[in-house]
């Protein structure tokens, strides 16, 4: 008799595990099958090329030497690919946040421009994908935004820029610097495209890096859901003048 009810509960304990891994496998099909879209564009510059007719910048048409702010217009954010089990979705997860703020400051010697200092400040806290329940769980897991809501950006060694820079032209840079995530710095060089004009400075880059690196785990729904181990972290940023 004994052996008997001992029996009924282990079948009736492996019924209740199987119904609850059914019931997380479901969840993960009908989020994968159903939640995931298309992405957003990868950041890039906006601004227009200055004409093939202006052989040489104006005084109204460069960025000047000073300090230039974070404005409106900018974004960060970070675009992720997930995976059902071992199936990778056909579209990464983008989730972005406007919430920056930040500086550059610019000196000139003759025609040439240096970056001498950057910082930046990001409130993680505030990104949002086209999903809620994506945006939620980022706030427990990954980057546990409830717990680590700033990353940053310090720049640690001044950038000369090549002469394009003063025709307006778009400019390719690296930036070395301190990244902050979740809590964990390292020393990261990160690519970045760049434009100068009288009214607005604009900076688009982005560095793709294991969760790890950051001491984060990737997120995962019922272990079934989850993102793949790399990754990216995107901004595009415009700047406006505030002085020298």
């Amino acid at each position: 008799m004994m052996n008997l009810m001992k029996h009924r509960r282990n079948v009736i304990a492996a019924g209740v595990a199987g119904a609850i891994v059914l019931a997380a496998l479901g969840m993960g099909i009908v989020y994968f099958m159903v939640f995931a879209g298309s992405s957003p564009q990868k950041l890039a510059l906006s601004s227009q090329e200055p004409s093939s007719s202006s052989s040489a910048a104006s005084p109204a048409s460069t960025a000047g030497a000073g300090t230039w702010t974070v404005g409106s217009g900018s974004q960060a954010g970070y675009r992720v690919r997930e995976q059902l089990a071992s199936l990778a979705a056909p579209s990464d997860a983008v989730g972005r946040t406007s919430a920056i703020t930040g500086s550059v400051t610019l000196t000139q010697s003759a025609s040439t421009y240096t970056v001498s200092a950057a910082s930046f400040s990001v409130d993680v806290s505030t990104l949002t994908s086209d999903r809620s329940m994506r945006d939620q769980r980022i706030h427990r897991q990954g980057l546990e935004s409830d717990r680590y809501p700033t990353a940053t950006f310090q720049l640690t060694s001044p950038i000369v820029l090549p002469a394009e820079a003063a025709s307006g032209q778009a400019i390719h840079v690296a930036a070395t610097g301190t990244l902050t995530i979740h809590g964990v710095s390292k020393t990261v060089t990160i690519p970045i495209d760049a434009r100068l004009s009288g009214s607005q400075v604009e900076l688009v880059g982005s560095i793709t890096f294991p969760f790890s690196d950051f001491g984060m785990t990737p997120p995962s729904i019922g272990g079934f859901v989850s993102v793949q181990d790399n990754a990216t972290m995107e901004f595009q940023l415009k700047l406006g003048h505030s002085g020298a």
